[in-house]
């Protein structure tokens, strides 16, 4: 099994831990990736002035290509993803915020990963397979869905192993949807380090986000998602007090009346509304239910939630766009990024080419 921590167990991590994390360049980043992500990533920083605990961040923009093919819509949500993390809290200073493909190192070590990984391994992996839109039972032996799966989408859990161990990461905080991927990280550096009689990697420990995945406003029966067709669905920080009004008196619930509770099965549109207080008000879902035992209908809920949305984005949306109308300025915090992120992955590489023998 895979080891976890809290984000309560973690407020301070051992000393000389790094931690470290990617967000998809997919664009401003919405309340899903916010509650999933960011704000744990702020929340676990500040909290922690050890010096010697190193925070890493940034773009996966090497694992957007097996998406994005636009140029400049690329260029654009790279900027913007960089843009949402610095509105969202997380400090330059303290963290290290930069661009995946700005360190070669990320693809040199994917390389030497996957020639240790079996296809087996990535073919028990679920995400490829929603990606490649074929049907969870599925193999990739079957011609039709080796037709239908580009290499890159097949193999992305090894690049993502690799953005993690060339950092000798030792905590990775994630969603519950990369747990899995995390499972496989922990055996390829269990795998590098037997083949080749070294204990260099450390077994990272996954620092699972306390949000509960949060679901579609329209459909809470799958995540909330940008590519989602109908984006009511869809909340993004930079949105408007009114277009996020707007979203939520839309948002599915159901016809049970009276106070409300939290049942992912029976009642998923409400379950997913007190998902969102619980994460924005960063507490458990029981204390949450509790806080909202004043609740009596539907729009007293919607309302809550309504407020309790706008209050946290409101100064986000506007450093969010100061930050867009200063490229420049993203530009110098990724590039400080990239030079202290290959300080650390240079070093590392070259002691794993030694191990390997291609030195």
């Amino acid at each position: 099994m895979f080891t976890t921590a809290t984000v309560t167990e973690t407020k301070k991590f051992p000393s000389g831990s790094t931690v470290f994390s990617l967000i998809q360049p997919t664009g401003k980043i919405h309340l899903g990736n916010y509650l999933g992500a960011v704000s744990n990533w702020k929340d676990i920083s500040q909290a922690d002035e050890d010096p010697s605990t190193r925070y890493i961040f940034g773009t996966a923009d090497l694992h957007a290509l097996t998406s994005v093919k636009d140029q400049q819509v690329l260029k654009n949500a790279r900027h913007e993803a960089i843009a949402s993390l610095l509105a969202t809290g997380i400090s330059p200073e303290r963290c290290i915020i930069y661009h995946q493909s700005s360190v070669p190192e990320h693809a040199q070590l994917s390389w030497v990963l996957t020639c240790l990984t079996s296809m087996g391994a990535l073919n028990r992996m679920t995400q490829w397979k929603s990606k490649s839109k074929v049907d969870e039972m599925s193999s990739i032996s079957d011609l039709e869905t080796m037709g239908k799966t580009k290499a890159g989408v097949f193999t992305y859990p090894i690049l993502q192993s690799a953005d993690v161990l060339i950092y000798k990461s030792t905590h990775v905080p994630v969603g519950e949807d990369q747990a899995q991927h995390l499972e496989l990280t922990r055996t390829i550096a269990q795998a590098f380090n037997s083949t080749y009689k070294t204990d260099f990697f450390p077994i990272p420990k996954s620092v699972l986000t306390p949000t509960k995945k949060i679901l579609s406003l329209k459909n809470p029966s799958k995540k909330m998602s940008k590519s989602d067709a109908d984006q009511n669905s869809c909340i993004y920080i930079t949105e408007t007090p009114d277009s996020i009004a707007k979203k939520i008196r839309k948002a599915a619930t159901d016809s049970i009346q009276g106070k409300v509770y939290f049942d992912p099965e029976n009642r998923p549109g409400v379950s997913n509304l007190i998902n969102i207080v619980s994460g924005l008000s960063r507490k458990s879902i029981d204390e949450t239910v509790k806080d909202l035992d004043w609740v009596k209908d539907h729009k007293q809920l919607k309302d809550h939630v309504t407020e309790m949305i706008v209050e946290e984005f409101k100064p986000k949306r506007h450093i969010f766009d100061d930050l867009m109308s200063d490229v420049a300025y993203l530009e110098q915090v990724t590039n400080k990024g990239r030079e202290k992120a290959k300080a650390i992955a240079g070093p590392n590489m070259k002691e794993i080419e030694r191990l390997i023998g291609l030195d």
